[in-house]
């Protein structure tokens, strides 16, 4: 009986499947490394010494407009073009720190064409200070990694671990090959978002390794394909789980993007992808991992001489 119950909640046969996903998961993160290293990121003022400006204009205007006067009032100075965003907002950045004198004059001169009721907002670092937010960020990010790898490591068992590694490092690569492709920019917020769906992702992996643990207490496992069935019935037991996890996180970060200001819609969108990743990684990547390490030790057990055998 518990055989056909088993039987009845597996729809889909994801572990005989796995190559697919592997290769699925390739072919993104190739194609992102292939652009991040032609095309390198797209980095924010946070990493990159710089100025960013942010400026409310109030009413309809053209960016070219804007343009002409950043070049009359800034000259010398390269800038990425004016990006018109939210309610009359506009944002461009500049590749290196700009007088503080010479965005008062730019203020003066938008007043000016558009109003009292222009304002605007400015983020400055340095050189020094972007090269230590990047090592910082890193740091971050590798440290978060590495407690919480130690942690399934002694919790559950190394081959564990191992897989939570792997589906970690997906994670967090995916959200970097997709802000690669579409050249969204990299800043501080980002990383946040990395490591809130490090949380994530971890967490989902946690709950789906803890039922592949009771099943292994339950169920036999004595061959190959008792394994493959055991996770295949695992993933099934904790997949509507897993769903209705990450889509109320999901709707929240997409109601985000869509609604809310600029300043934070980058953060969303790293959010939405790496939650969709990170969810697709627990099941398919590091389940799968574990399945295929697993297996390679139950081969090697089957295949090892007895110790009193010469």
């Amino acid at each position: 009986m518990s055989s056909k119950r088993h039987e009845d909640i597996v729809k889909f046969d994801i572990v005989k499947n796995r190559r697919k996903f592997f290769l699925f998961s390739g072919a993104i993160l190739v194609l992102g490394l292939l652009v991040t290293l032609f095309m390198g990121l797209n980095l924010g003022v946070d990493f990159k010494a710089g100025t960013r400006l942010d400026i409310y204009i109030g009413k309809e205007f053209n960016p070219a407009d804007v343009e002409q006067l950043i070049k009359q009032h800034v000259p010398n100075t390269v800038f990425t073009h004016v990006t018109p965003y939210g309610d009359h907002q506009a944002q461009t950045r500049f590749d290196q720190t700009v007088d503080a004198e010479k965005l008062k004059a730019l203020e003066k001169a938008l007043k000016d064409k558009y109003g009292p009721q222009v304002t605007k907002q400015e983020a400055m670092v340095d050189p020094s200070i972007a090269r230590e937010l990047v090592q910082k960020a890193a740091i971050a990010v590798a440290i978060a990694g590495v407690g919480i790898i130690v942690y399934i490591a002694i919790r559950f068992q190394l081959l564990f671990g191992i897989a939570c590694i792997v589906g970690l490092i997906h994670d967090v690569l995916v959200p970097i090959a997709l802000f690669s492709v579409f050249r969204l920019e990299v800043d501080l917020t980002f990383i946040a978002a990395i490591l809130t769906i490090v949380g994530y992702s971890i967490n989902d992996t946690i709950v789906i390794f803890d039922r592949i643990r009771e099943n292994l207490r339950t169920m036999k496992s004595k061959t190959v394909e008792d394994l493959e069935h055991l996770v295949n019935v695992s993933l099934w037991q904790t997949m509507r789980r897993s769903i209705f996890t990450v889509a109320t996180v999901f709707f929240t970060a997409l109601a985000i993007a869509v609604l809310g200001s600029e300043s934070i819609r980058n953060f969303s969108l790293a959010l939405i992808f790496g939650l969709v990743s990170g969810t697709y990684s627990s099941i398919f990547i590091a389940a799968q991992v574990w399945v295929a390490l697993k297996e390679r030790e139950m081969k090697k057990k089957r295949f090892s001489p007895a110790p009193n055998e010469g």
